[in-house]
């Protein structure tokens, strides 16, 4: 067995009282046992139970949680940061042109691992991923993805409208592969399947309705689309599905809104379609960095607190700006300060920890450092230069550690990623 020496924080419970249930060791102690997390505690009572364990000493820095992007696009790891555009735009000019290149397996295996690195090197240990509409892009991320036991929900695009003939495919098409994925993948090692409509102005009612046939069929695979991201793209859906009530029900109509079901972006939403998420138990992507990028909006979080919705933070590379989770708080905390309801820095870390994991229903498993769950953890090194060293103290409390690294941090702050019990990533051998 192997034990960690340094500060250690998580949420061991779903909560809505950040600052009581947070557990905070300044001299902490994580007991591994092979992939498994075994104990937790101060390093003193720990050590004295079992005093065979390896111990690595880690002083001065924290073991957080492994971190969870609930939206992301693999394929446009290499669209990132491109100029000016909105989200109507975006897709025809930089999005779709890009996604065409994984019709090559060889391109999308590249792209693959490419991706897992900078989830890596930026602490993220789950990811909520779409591919493209080419099956072989799901097929190329989930094997690699198992190469190194990493938990990843991802799903196969789908698009029959709306949308380059090259990405197009047709119904039944959608759902043959969408289910052949399932088998293959779904609770397969590590991995999860998502059924992935692109967002309504792509799909076709026929198509929409074969997608919740699985859902029906399948009731534990994860749903994952878009959702009231842009004004321009609420109109569209309005002339599209004229006898839906609302971007929402268009789905709705086809049993696609229900736990495990995650929305993206959620930013222009009425109230009735606020109440129905809560009480349906999806879970809404909050993505700052590419809400402010686009220029769509700004999330309303007093909202989603108020109906009792499941929000999950998320960068949605690559209109999202990075693939730092710390980075994408500090875009939230920037958008919930213009609303005048400013996320605080806990809650910010619960929403990409354990608040993620009980969105996706997935807590037993990751988003915390509770005895019994799976080793996904990163070492983060709070003081690493020489601007850092100046503004952290050495005795920091957490909550000031994260939000300064949420505005003075990037993948530096990450000292080292775990995955499955093993160092999949370290810094001073990257």
């Amino acid at each position: 067995m192997q034990l960690f020496r340094a500060s250690i924080a998580h949420f061991p419970k779903q909560t809505t009282q950040f600052d009581n249930d947070i557990a905070i060791f300044k001299d902490g102690g994580l007991l591994l046992d092979s992939k498994e997390i075994k104990d937790i505690g101060s390093f003193n009572d720990i050590a004295e139970r079992y005093p065979t364990a390896n111990v690595t000493d880690l002083t001065g820095k924290w073991i957080l949680p492994g971190l969870i992007d609930s939206h992301l696009h693999y394929p446009q790891t290499q669209s990132i940061a491109h100029y000016g555009e909105q989200l109507l735009s975006w897709l025809e000019n930089y999005t779709f042109p890009t996604e065409m290149q994984f019709a090559d397996s060889e391109h999308a295996n590249t792209i693959a691992k490419v991706f897992l690195n900078q989830l890596l090197k930026n602490g993220t240990t789950t990811g909520f991923v779409f591919t493209t509409v080419h099956k072989s892009s799901s097929e190329a991320l989930f094997s690699a993805a198992s190469e190194i036991d990493m938990a990843i929900v991802a799903g196969k695009v789908c698009m029959d409208r709306n949308c380059p003939s090259a990405l197009n495919d047709c119904p039944a098409a959608a759902q043959a592969d969408s289910a052949a994925l399932i088998e293959t993948w779904h609770n397969k090692g590590r991995n999860r399947y998502a059924l992935t409509p692109r967002f309504a102005p792509t799909s076709t009612e026929a198509q929409l309705a074969a997608l919740g046939e699985l859902a029906t069929q399948y009731p534990d695979v994860f749903i994952q689309t878009h959702l009231s991201e842009n004004l321009d793209e609420i109109a569209w859906v309005k002339s599209l599905f004229s006898n839906a009530d609302g971007y929402l029900d268009v789905y709705d109509t086809y049993n696609l809104v229900r736990e495990r079901a995650v929305f993206g972006h959620g930013i222009h939403l009425t109230p009735n379609e606020w109440a129905r998420l809560g009480e349906s138990g999806a879970t809404v992507a909050f993505c700052p960095t590419s809400n402010l990028f686009l220029g769509s909006g700004l999330f309303d979080m007093t909202a989603a607190r108020a109906n009792k919705v499941h929000v999950a933070m998320a960068t949605d590379v690559g209109a999202g700006t990075t693939f730092n989770m710390f980075k994408t708080y500090g875009d939230a905390y920037k958008v919930s300060q213009l609303r005048n309801e400013p996320i605080s820095p806990l809650e910010g870390f619960y929403l990409m920890t354990q608040g993620a994991a009980v969105a996706h229903a997935l807590d037993h498993e990751i988003g915390n450092l509770n005895p019994g769950s799976t080793a996904d953890f990163i070492v983060v090194e709070p003081r690493f230069d020489e601007l850092t060293q100046l503004r952290i103290k050495e005795d920091a409390d957490f909550d000031d550690v994260f939000f300064a690294l949420s505005i003075l941090g990037d993948d530096r702050a990450i000292d080292q990623t775990w995955i499955s019990g093993a160092c999949r990533y370290r810094k001073e051998h990257n």
